[in-house]
């Protein structure tokens, strides 16, 4: 069973995607152990009360400087030790500790097609803004690994979507989270997953032996 962390600071959208495919079947020995959000308000934290899954919020307006922050986080994270922490729509910097902590254990999903539209600043409406500001034709979502740069870890799955004609950053975005971000979070989790339950089989045989 690989369990999972949800960070994700808004609606919750992404995780609502990997709640629906655990319950219908498609995403199989995964488990989200908790969903923390740095945002008290986020919808996100009520999506996840409703399948009975536990909460935290831990928000940089309760600690005088960021490194209180980032301890308190790392040490929840610590505590819970998931398989994999999973970034869906989480709006802060992770902070390096975290990355040296759990190496090629992060992953996020970001609305481009990687190396497209991505780095600091490009987040939320702003990639698509500046995706039909440069007059692509097609765009899309990434799932990568989370190193210490900015959008810059090793990708995991893509997906294209169209661009189309009059297309608004609100509709761009909207298509882009229905066509591929809900799409490929989940086939990325369920890729790790079927990686991980392989490695410990192939433990288990080389014990046997």
């Amino acid at each position: 069973m690989l369990r999972i962390v949800v960070l994700v600071s808004g609606g919750g959208t992404n995780l609502q995607s990997i709640i629906d495919h655990i319950e219908d079947g498609r995403m199989k020995n995964v488990s989200i152990a908790c969903v923390i959000s740095n945002n008290e308000g986020a919808y996100a934290l009520e999506r996840a009360k409703k399948h009975g899954i536990p909460t935290l919020c831990i928000s940089p307006k309760s600690f005088e400087q960021r490194s209180d922050f980032n301890a308190a986080l790392l040490a929840k994270l610590d505590e819970i030790h998931p398989d994999l922490i999973v970034l869906a729509g989480f709006l802060l910097v992770i902070p390096p500790e975290m990355v040296d902590r759990y190496p090629n254990r992060i992953i996020n999903i970001h609305p481009s097609l990687i190396p497209s539209f991505c780095g600091t600043g490009y987040y939320g409406l702003k990639v698509h803004e500046a995706a039909l500001a440069r007059g692509v034709k097609v765009s899309g979502a990434t799932v990568h690994y989370v190193d210490k740069g900015t959008d810059t870890g090793p990708i995991i799955l893509q997906k294209a979507v169209e661009v189309k004609e009059g297309d608004t950053p609100e509709t761009l975005q909207k298509r882009i989270m229905e066509q591929a971000e809900w799409v490929i979070l989940p086939e990325a989790i369920q890729k790790i997953a079927d990686e991980k339950a392989a490695a410990e089989k192939a433990a288990r045989q080389e014990e046997e032996r």
